[in-house]
């Protein structure tokens, strides 16, 4: 009997879901055979065969050749066909949600956050829903419920109870997706990210080069007046991007990954994989950076390990390894220089390489490179030793220096010294110490001074009228009231007299 409505239905769970239509017609198949089964009492999936017309959606059932009309499936059996069909599709789901984004892993997504777990994001892609965990997120960054984000999918799982997609705000690859979206050279392949270091949420450098002599690979990441990349700094919530220029030597690299640091001199050690950097003083803080940023992420975008010296760091230690080499006894002079040209700058180098280097690159005997090494070992202790005093002096000074400044203080504000500073001289004057002022001594009471009440009158007299009229109103004012008693009196008996007034007898 034809059934256009199970087509129709079939149709739209096919679209909606985003599965194949043939896929569908054998789920209600297989469906239909198990509600049999279960009907039936048989676990012979053999002993029923159901078809489903793709064109009118007729379907037929029989048992062994027996035609058997679906009329006869009761409740039980419609339950059973309607929870293996849900269970089916679902499966059927999943899969095609993992062949969907599993191709898409290393690409950028957007989608909008849907909660917080724990400390997990979980991110509405629409068909799925992206997970990313705290690790993957940037530092110092809060989103808020409904909030689109972008990330970048970093691995598709697929499990049995779903597909488990793993994005990331944090990854460095995330970096070079946004350049290759907002920069169209670099989309086309015009320029390239030959090297990037990222410290996600803080600080971003990237080495490019063009193929194209034409094409400023800086100024074209960068854009006029700097769109561009203010597109990128936005998306990543104002983390700083440095863009530096690619250099085929490591030394010009190294150099241009340290900017805007000016750098005085390279040295490569190729035996160590190490980059020395002599830097003026006045550049030694912007070469190392805040608690040391820059010069990380330059020695990850290089692959070189970066030791930076100032000048007299460098030529003390030059000196050193100078002086040492030319005490050993069949040491050819001439071959220092050959030694520093190696990068090894210091006598715990040598003691690093070892004896192949010098007898490889240098063609020394085997012997004399062995005592060489010995020596630098010896002078590399005698050194490190002269470090650690010096370092432990350094630390005494600066307390001191901070003790004075502490005692010098405590003098300016009138503190006593602290009985430990004073342990001496307490035990000596403790009979006769007086206790300081912000101090009380058992028994004692704070010190208190008494002023003799006999003094006020000549206290009084001191005073200016000023002084004198306040302090009448904050005792009753008694001198007030007595000047006024007699300035009444006095104009009384003046009026009584017919006494002239004081202008008139001036006339």
């Amino acid at each position: 009997m034809p059934n256009p409505e199970l087509l129709r239905i079939v149709d739209g769970i096919a679209r909606d879901k985003n599965i194949e239509r043939e896929q569908v017609y054998t789920d209600v198949e297989q469906a239909i055979s198990s509600a049999l089964r279960k009907q039936f009492n048989t676990e012979d999936a053999s002993e029923f065969t159901v078809s489903l017309e793709r064109g009118t959606g007729d379907i037929s059932v029989s048992r062994q050749g027996e035609t058997i009309p679906l009329s006869k499936l009761g409740r039980i059996a419609a339950q059973t066909a309607k929870q293996v069909m849900i269970q089916l599709l679902r499966q059927d789901e999943r899969g095609s949600i993992y062949e969907e984004y599993k191709d898409r892993v290393g690409t950028i997504i957007t989608g909008t956050i849907a909660r917080f777990e724990g400390g997990s994001m979980i991110v509405n892609l629409g068909r799925a829903e992206g997970i990313m965990p705290r690790g993957e997120q940037i530092p110092g960054e809060n989103h808020q419920v409904g909030e689109r984000v972008q990330a970048l999918i970093t691995e598709v799982r697929d499990t049995p109870s779903a597909v488990r997609i793993i994005l990331s705000r944090s990854h460095p690859e995330l970096i070079r997706r946004l350049f290759e979206r907002e920069v169209p050279e670099v989309g086309e392949r015009t320029i390239e990210l030959k090297a990037l270091a990222r410290e996600p949420g803080h600080r971003t450098k990237i080495a490019v080069s063009s193929i194209d002599s034409k094409v400023d690979a800086v100024g074209a990441c960068v854009g006029v007046r700097g769109s561009r990349i203010k597109n990128i700094v936005d998306e990543l919530g104002g983390e700083k991007i440095d863009i530096v220029r690619w250099n085929e030597s490591s030394q010009i690299l190294i150099s241009n990954a340290l900017k805007p640091a000016e750098v005085a001199e390279v040295s490569l050690c190729f035996e160590l994989g190490r980059a020395t950097v002599v830097v003026n003083e006045d550049q030694l803080s912007l070469a190392i950076g805040k608690r040391g940023q820059n010069v990380r992420l330059a020695a990850r975008l290089t692959g070189w390990d970066v030791d930076i010296l100032t000048p007299a760091e460098f030529q003390a230690g030059v000196a050193r390894l100078d002086q040492t080499l030319k005490a050993i006894e069949g040491f050819p002079p001439e071959t220092v220089d050959k030694v520093i040209a190696l990068g090894l700058i210091d006598v715990r180098d040598i003691e690093e390489v070892g004896v192949g280097p010098l007898v490889e690159e240098l063609e020394l005997a085997e012997e004399l490179a062995q005592r060489v090494v010995e020596r630098c070992a010896e002078d590399a202790k005698v050194w490190s030793a002269e470090q650690a005093a010096r370092k432990e002096a350094d630390a005494s000074a600066k307390a001191a220096a901070a003790s004075e400044s502490k005692r010098a203080l405590n003098a300016l504000l009138g503190i006593g010294e602290p009985a430990a500073d004073n342990a001496a001289e307490g035990a000596e004057d403790a009979g006769s110490s007086m206790p300081g002022p912000l101090e009380a001594s058992e028994g004692g009471s704070p010190e208190v001074t008494v002023h003799q009440q006999s003094m006020r009158g000549d206290e009084d007299d001191a005073l200016s009228p000023e002084e004198r009229a306040v302090r009448g109103l904050a005792q009753g004012e008694p001198k007030a009231k007595e000047l006024e008693d007699e300035n009444a009196e006095s104009a009384a008996l003046a009026e009584g007299r017919g006494e002239p007034p004081a202008v008139e007898e001036a006339q």
